[in-house]
């Protein structure tokens, strides 16, 4: 199939490589021209991949409109809060019957939506040609082979069942659902919940302390889902459950050391503005807390991730909130 991936990131090279493990005419865009000239000077993505070959046949380009254009396949893999920019620069310049697959893991703020939502809204994209690709997927390790599983939920199980078959590799394993709703909150949200993990692996609170933070993010991860619509057993599954996992305990994960530096003191912007790549959840935890509000959500963990990263709380202080709440029986809802 002819694929273009939108966004030549990590992940964005990433599934370029795993497309064309597959066979497919993958092209990849990206708006810095260092990164296109780079690659193709070296083959290897020096900023976003350092260290993992890119085949030659792997066409990168700063050209939107080659693309997007004429394409089976999109893939976006923009920051969520791009999205929308992007899509309204490429003006409808792409084939009607494209299918759209997001792997942006975030909610756009002010608007609140889902990123699947914005394809709709800001490109005109049918829903059954929308398709979301989440799951625990560290770009460090999907680059090397390094065995996984993730699912492809879109409206119509067509086709979610083509971009299952699209991305199937020995290595990277997809399944699919039409829970599009459940499979995007849990990918977005759990990046929250992975800052709470950071925080507290850098304020030395231990691992009890996040283990049971994380555990009461799944609650929080549910209850939100539930209220919006999703199936609440999605979150037991690999965007649930499982990305939560991945995204909180391990070292690749952006979001857990934004947190870990919070908890260690450091300003949030003085942290930000020294990484190459984006960690989404700092946004996400906004949009949520709003939603929260909006919706009169219970999401203690989320509203006091939000008040330490932007009103300057400190990590002992969230904590001590936390832990003094009323108490509670424990269910899945409470």
């Amino acid at each position: 199939m002819k694929v273009g991936v939108l966004g030549a990131g990590s992940f964005g090279t990433t599934l370029a490589l795993v497309l064309n493990s597959n066979n497919h005419d993958v092209t990849c865009w990206s708006f810095e021209k260092n990164t296109v000239d780079d690659i193709k000077a070296k083959g290897i993505n020096t900023k976003f991949l350092p260290g993992v070959e890119i085949p030659r046949a792997i066409n990168f380009t700063t050209d939107l409109y080659k693309t997007a254009g004429n394409k089976d396949v999109i893939v976006v893999a923009v920051p969520s809060q791009a999205v929308r920019e992007v899509l309204l620069k490429l003006d409808n310049k792409f084939d009607s019957n494209s299918i759209w697959v997001n792997v942006a893991k975030g909610i756009e703020n002010n608007t609140l939506l889902r990123i699947s939502q914005v394809l709709n809204e800001a490109g005109k994209i049918p829903e059954e040609q929308i398709a979301v690709l989440y799951g625990p997927s560290h770009a460090e390790e999907v680059s090397r082979k390094v065995p996984t599983a993730i699912v492809a939920a879109s409206a119509s199980l067509e086709t979610a069942g083509k971009i299952q078959k699209l991305f199937m590799t020995s290595y990277f394993r997809v399944y699919a659902s039409q829970d599009v709703i459940g499979v995007e909150l849990g990918g977005s949200l759990k990046n929250i919940i992975a800052l709470a993990a950071g925080i507290c692996d850098g304020a030395n609170f231990g691992d009890n302390t996040k283990a049971a933070l994380i555990t009461r993010g799944l609650v929080e991860i549910n209850r939100m889902g539930v209220k919006l619509g999703a199936n609440p057993s999605t979150f037991a599954g690999l965007s649930g459950l499982g990305d939560l996992v991945v995204t909180c305990m391990s070292q690749h994960s952006r979001n857990r050391y934004v947190g870990e530096q919070i908890g260690k003191g450091r300003k949030l912007d003085d942290i930000l503005s020294e990484m190459a790549m984006v960690a989404e959840g700092v946004k996400t935890t906004k949009s949520a807390y709003d939603i929260s509000i909006k919706e009169s959500i219970e999401m203690p963990i989320t509203e006091q991730v939000y008040k330490t990263l932007f009103e300057n709380k400190s990590p002992i202080e969230a904590m001590k909130n936390l832990m003094t709440r009323e108490s509670k029986i424990e269910d899945w809802g409470s």
